[in-house]
C-alpha cells in the first residue's frame, strides 16, 4: 500500500511548493486544509475548446476558441487604460482587451497579420465582441499544442484556474501507483480503478463527470464505507463492556398495562419484545425505535422504563425542547400512578432550590425516573445507579454525542433512542448504522386517519366556515406558513401577515408562533395552545416535531408545494391526536405544475411515512429529505442513496464480513474522508 510514501496527502496544504500564506489562506475559503482536499474537489464542468467557432456564431457569456487574424494594436497612452488589439475572420471583427499587460508582450504573443487561436469569456462592449485577458493565446501553427479540454472549478476570488488545476495535477503525479486501501481482487471484482487513476480520470475528464461512471462510483463507496467504518467504530465502543443483566418479573409493566384503555398493536408487542430481551442480555441496548408519526412510540419507552426500575435501576428520559420534556413528564405521572415511584423533571429552568433536591434525590437512589432536557447529563449531575437512557427526537443528536452519553451511563446503562422522522433504509444505514433497529409502523386502532384535502390559495374562503364550526365545538387549528415576514422575491405567504388575518376573523382566539421568538417565549405561546387560552395557532414550521396537543384537529399548511414530503407529513402528524375526525388543508398557488401537484397527491394518499420519506427522497434528493444536517457527520459529498442504493447495500455486506483488526487498514481512507476526528471522540 505504501502508506508512509503517499502521507504527504495528509499534510497541511501550504506543504505544496507554490502554495503561501496568501494562496493557502484563499483556499481555507473554500475548505482545503490538507493536500488531499484538492482532490475531494472535482471539476462542476468542462470548457471543451476543441471546436474553432466563428466570430458570427459567437454567444455573450460562453467560453468559445477562435481562429482569427490579428489587425491592429491600440496602445492608449494614459495610464490605466487598457490595450487593445482588433482581431479578425473575414468581415467580422473582435476586439481582444488586456488590462495590466505590457505592450511587448502583447507584440510577442499576438504578431500583426498573423492567424492565431484565442480562447476566453465573450463580452459584447460598445456594439463590438471582445474577449478582456483571454485565457490562452497560441499561433495557429501551434494548434496541436492548445490543450482541447479543461477540467472548470468553483474557484473563490484570489484563485487562479491554471494554477489550481497545476496544483491538482502535481498532487496526483506523487501519489504512488500502487496505493490503495482495497485489494486488487476487490477493485477487479467491482470494476474499480486503482485511487491515482480514479482521481487521474476524475480530474482530466473528456466530458462532463458522470455520477454513474465507475470512478466516480468509486469515490462515493469509499465515502460509504468511511462512514459505516466510523459506526462500526461506535459499535464496538459501546458493546466492548458486558453489563449485569435486568433482573425483573414484569410486575411493573404489567400493571401499565391494565391501565391502558386499549391493546398495544401487534408491530409493538413485538418491539417490546426485542426490548425486553435487549434488557436481559449481558449485551447493552443500543437501540433506535423508529416510528411513524402516532405509532406510540413512548408508550413502549414508558413500559420498558417500568420493568428497568423495577430491577432496582434508575431511568433517564431526555426530550430535545423542555415544552415536550414537560409532556413526557405529565405523561409519566398518569402512567405510573398506581405505582409508588418518584418521578422528577429537570430543565434549564428547573429552580436552584428543585436542582438541590433532584441532585439528592438522584444521588441517594430514591428518585427513579428522571425527565428533561439536555440539562440531564451535565457534569454536575449525578445518578445513583442509572441503568436505562430514552432518547426522544434521536435525529438531533450525532454518532460522537451518542457514544459520550453512553459512557455517562457506565457499562450496566442500556440506550433507547427514538424518532418520528420516517428515514429511507440506505440513509438509515450510512446514520444509524451503530444502532439495532426496531420499526413501528402500525399506527393503534383508536387512531383515526387524517383527512388531506388539497385546495388552491384562491378558494381558501371555503374552509373559513370548517374553521368557525371546529372552533365551536372547542377544538383548536393549527396555521403553518413558510416565512416569518413576507419576502419580495418569494411569493410566500408570511406568519405574521396571516396572523393579522386572522386575528381580524377571530379577534380572541389567535396566537403567533415562530423561530425568531426566544425558546421562553415560544414555550410560553405553546402553553397557552396546549391550554387553550389560543385557539388558532399561526405558525412557522418550529411547531414540527414531537409535540402532542389532542384537541388540535385541523392543520392548514400554505404553500404547501414549497416544503418536502417528508415535512408536510411530519407538520401533518401535529393533529389527529385524539379521538376526533381530523383534517390536513394544504393550500397551493393557482399556478402550481403537474409535478407539483403530483407530488402532493401522495400525501393525499396515504398517510405512511416511510413510504412518503422514499417518494421524497426520489424527488429531492438526500441533501433536503431530513431537514435537518446529518448530525456528526458531514454530508455526504459523493454518494447519493438513490443513485448509489446498491454501492449501501455492497459496502454493509462489507462491513458484516469485516473482522474488527480490519479497521487497521482502512485508517487512510477515514482519514481522507474526514471521519478521523469522529474515531478519535469515540475512542476517548
Amino acid at each position: 500500500m505504501n502508506k508512509n510514501k503517499n502521507s504527504f496527502l495528509f499534510k497541511d496544504i501550504s506543504s505544496l511548493k507554490g502554495v503561501g500564506k496568501i494562496t493557502k489562506a484563499y483556499l481555507e475559503k473554500k475548505r482545503i486544509e490538507k493536500v488531499k482536499d484538492l482532490l475531494c474537489d472535482l471539476p462542476h464542468s468542462i470548457i471543451d475548446r476543441s471546436k474553432i467557432s466563428k466570430i458570427k456564431e459567437l454567444e455573450i457569456g460562453k467560453i468559445a476558441t477562435l481562429k482569427v487574424k490579428v489587425s491592429k494594436y491600440n496602445f492608449p497612452r494614459i495610464r490605466n487604460l487598457p490595450n487593445k488589439v482588433i482581431c479578425s475572420d473575414n468581415d467580422n471583427k473582435i476586439n481582444i482587451i488586456f488590462f495590466n499587460s505590457f505592450e511587448g508582450y502583447i507584440r510577442k504573443v499576438l504578431p500583426i497579420g498573423k492567424d492565431v487561436i484565442i480562447s476566453g469569456k465573450i463580452h459584447y462592449y460598445k456594439k463590438n465582441y471582445q474577449i478582456t485577458n483571454p485565457t490562452y493565446i497560441k499561433l495557429a501553427e501551434q494548434k496541436e499544442e492548445l490543450t482541447k479540454i479543461f477540467p472548470k472549478y468553483s474557484l473563490t476570488e484570489g484563485l487562479n484556474e491554471k494554477i489550481y488545476r497545476s496544483l491538482i495535477h502535481n498532487v496526483i503525479n506523487n501519489i504512488s501507483h500502487d496505493y490503495d486501501w482495497y485489494k486488487k481482487d476487490f477493485l477487479k471484482k467491482n470494476n474499480f480503478n486503482r485511487l491515482k487513476t480514479t482521481l487521474n480520470n476524475l480530474h482530466n475528464p473528456v466530458k462532463k463527470i458522470d455520477i454513474f461512471s465507475n470512478d466516480y462510483r468509486r469515490l462515493a463507496y469509499d465515502e460509504i464505507l468511511a462512514n459505516l467504518l466510523v459506526l462500526l467504530s461506535s459499535r464496538k465502543s459501546v458493546r466492548s463492556a458486558t453489563k449485569s443483566k435486568k433482573k425483573y418479573q414484569d410486575k411493573f409493566s404489567k400493571i401499565l398495562l391494565n391501565n391502558f384503555s386499549y391493546n398495544l398493536t401487534n408491530d409493538q408487542k413485538l418491539v417490546l419484545k426485542s426490548l425486553d430481551q435487549d434488557l436481559k442480555s449481558e449485551k447493552r441496548m443500543f437501540r433506535l425505535l423508529q416510528g411513524d408519526v402516532g405509532s406510540g412510540k413512548t408508550v413502549l419507552a414508558f413500559l420498558a422504563a417500568a420493568n428497568v426500575i423495577e430491577s432496582g435501576y434508575q431511568v433517564a428520559f431526555m426530550a430535545p425542547t423542555e415544552i415536550l420534556a414537560n409532556q413526557h413528564f405529565d405523561q409519566a405521572k398518569k402512567l405510573f400512578s398506581s405505582i409508588n415511584i418518584k418521578i422528577e423533571i429537570l430543565t434549564g429552568n428547573t429552580s436552584s432550590k428543585n436542582k438541590k433536591k433532584i441532585k439528592l434525590g438522584l444521588a441517594d437512589g430514591s428518585i427513579k425516573l428522571l425527565i428533561g432536557t439536555h440539562s440531564l447529563f451535565q457534569k454536575k449531575i449525578d445518578f445513583s445507579n442509572l441503568g436505562f437512557i430514552i432518547i426522544d427526537e434521536q435525529h438531533k443528536f450525532g454518532v460522537n454525542q451518542r457514544v459520550r452519553l453512553a459512557k455517562k451511563g457506565g457499562d450496566n446503562c442500556d440506550i433507547l433512542s427514538m424518532s418520528a422522522t420516517p428515514i429511507p433504509r440506505t440513509m438509515m444505514l450510512s446514520i444509524f448504522g451503530d444502532m439495532d433497529l426496531s420499526i413501528l409502523k402500525e399506527k393503534p386502532k383508536n387512531r383515526k386517519n387524517i383527512i388531506t384535502l388539497l385546495k388552491p390559495e384562491n378558494k381558501i374562503s371555503e374552509i373559513w366556515p370548517l374553521i368557525k364550526k371546529q372552533l365551536s365545538e372547542d377544538k383548536q387549528v393549527f396555521w403553518v406558513c413558510p416565512l416569518i415576514d413576507d419576502s419580495k422575491k418569494l411569493n410566500y405567504s408570511s406568519a405574521i401577515k396571516k396572523f393579522e388575518i386572522i386575528k381580524k376573523k377571530f379577534p380572541n382566539d389567535s396566537g403567533l408562533l415562530h423561530g425568531s421568538l426566544d425558546n421562553q417565549e415560544k414555550d410560553k405561546i405553546l402553553v397557552k395552545f396546549l391550554k387553550k387560552e389560543i385557539k388558532i395557532l399561526v405558525s412557522t414550521t418550529v411547531i414540527e416535531v414531537g409535540i402532542n396537543f389532542p384537541d388540535a384537529n385541523i392543520i392548514v399548511i400554505e404553500n404547501s408545494n414549497k416544503f418536502g414530503l417528508s415535512q408536510l407529513h411530519q407538520l401533518r402528524g401535529r393533529v389527529g391526536r385524539g379521538i376526533h375526525e381530523s383534517y390536513c388543508i394544504m393550500l397551493y398557488k393557482n399556478n402550481l405544475s403537474q409535478n407539483a401537484k403530483k407530488r402532493l397527491k401522495i400525501l393525499r394518499k396515504t398517510n405512511d411515512g416511510f413510504l412518503i420519506a422514499d417518494e421524497d427522497l426520489k424527488i429531492r434528493g438526500h441533501g433536503d429529505i431530513l431537514g435537518f444536517q446529518q448530525s456528526g457527520i458531514k454530508d455526504f459529498r459523493f454518494a447519493d442513496p438513490i443513485h448509489h442504493k446498491d454501492l449501501f447495500l455492497l459496502a454493509e455486506k462489507q462491513i458484516k464480513n469485516m473482522n474488527i483488526k480490519d479497521f487497521k487498514n482502512y485508517e487512510d481512507l477515514i482519514n481522507f474522508y474526514d471521519r478521523v476526528n469522529l474515531v478519535n471522540d469515540i475512542a476517548n
